[in-house]
């Protein structure tokens, strides 16, 4: 069987490791390296690289990695074209193509750098000082003000929130995130909505904001293919599968990672790592069941933890229900640091660990729901 695996971030990749390697398996990917996604606010702050080559990750498995970028699919001839003209078919498709940060918003494209791209922005830092702003209070925009704050005490950082920062945090976690920001010097403007961004100033409703450097980091986006090429979306363009990660509207195809939209407990998926990789895993597992004619189950997941990192010696581990929403329960300082730094090697090393024995990968399934009974590979099959 002819697989295509189109994205090679967490999702991605995991897929494709994963899969028996009995089948054809072709990766397109848009870079020749794996962006650790969850790492780019430490590459905005000095790190030196947060990427790992492809052939490193994939040698051995037989993967035939492909360095192009997906400009269209055809689900009805089962065909995937890329910017440079080519054209490769497939018998099952994996759509993994993620998300990225929305710079939809007037200006934005223009004057705000974003976590993708975080190496130009450490060169402008290192270049200077002044005042760089952090739009966005959720945890990407939390992660990047800290770290850059801790790294470059040259630089004023504020950081630009509609709401309150960490606003999914507990009550002690959002008080331990504004001691460090206090700590940091970072200036918060919480209860102000940015709506866009121009040379040296950030627009928002209380008016604007003067800044030097813009980081901007509200809220992410997926890629417009899926909802091009004709697979149901939800109002976010995100992917409507079913119980076992198949396109609702396309059996032929599975989305996994940021792109489908995912049922859990609490609603619909996270975009994360947290979610996408046991996501990917699954539907790998699902791929190899429905190939070799064995039963399937539905996907099974709970949360267990969201980790924020608030520099290189501080951080907030909090502990959270099946349905992502927070106790009062946490890590935090050196503790969650080191804690925050093991879950991101131990992200790289499932995926070493799969490239070598294909299944390794586990995560927490939570408790059985009654929808979770075998489903038939014959009345499923593509």
């Amino acid at each position: 069987m002819d697989i295509l695996v189109i994205g090679a971030g967490y999702a991605g990749l995991t897929t494709a490791l994963r899969l028996d390697r009995t089948h054809r398996i072709t990766l397109i990917s848009a870079d020749s390296s794996f962006r650790q996604r969850i790492r780019l606010h430490e590459l905005a702050a000095g790190r030196p690289s947060v990427t790992i080559p492809l052939a490193e990750l994939t040698e051995g498995t037989g993967i035939a990695t492909v360095q192009a970028r997906v400009s269209g699919i055809d689900p009805q001839a089962r065909r995937v074209r890329t910017d440079d003209g080519r054209v490769f078919p497939y018998d099952t498709l994996v759509y993994a193509l993620g998300s990225g940060t929305d710079v939809s918003a007037p200006g934005v494209a223009e004057h705000a750098y974003t976590a993708e791209t975080a190496g130009e922005l450490r060169t402008r830092l290192e270049a200077g000082s002044g005042e760089v702003t952090v739009v966005g209070g959720g945890l990407t925009g939390v992660e990047m003000a800290a770290e850059l704050a801790e790294r470059h005490p040259s630089w004023r950082v504020s950081l630009v929130t509609g709401g309150e920062p960490g606003a999914g945090l507990s009550e002690k976690g959002r008080r331990h995130l504004a001691r460090t920001f206090a700590r940091l010097g970072v200036r918060t403007h919480a209860g102000t909505r940015a709506t866009g961004a121009g040379p040296g100033v950030v627009r928002t409703d209380r008016g604007d904001l003067a800044a030097d450097v813009v980081v901007w980091a509200a809220s992410f986006v997926v890629a417009p293919l899926a909802a091009e090429a004709g697979l149901a979306v939800d109002p976010r363009g995100r992917a409507l599968v079913d119980e076992t990660l198949r396109s609702v509207s396309h059996p032929e195809v599975y989305v996994v990672g940021d792109a489908a939209a995912v049922r859990v407990p609490g609603g619909t998926s996270r975009m994360s790592c947290a979610a996408g990789m046991p996501i990917a895993a699954h539907a790998a597992d699902v791929v190899n069941a429905r190939a070799a004619g064995r039963a399937v189950r539905p996907f099974r997941f709970r949360y267990l933890i969201q980790c924020v990192s608030l520099g290189r010696r501080d951080g907030v581990i909090q502990f959270v229900r099946s349905d992502d929403s927070p106790v009062e329960w946490i890590l935090r300082g050196r503790v969650a640091a080191w804690v925050k730094e093991l879950v991101c090697r131990f992200t790289v090393g499932s995926l070493r660990l799969e490239r070598r024995r294909p299944g390794s990968y586990l995560w927490l399934k939570g408790s059985a729901r009654p929808s979770s009974a075998p489903v038939s590979a014959s009345s499923s099959a593509a």
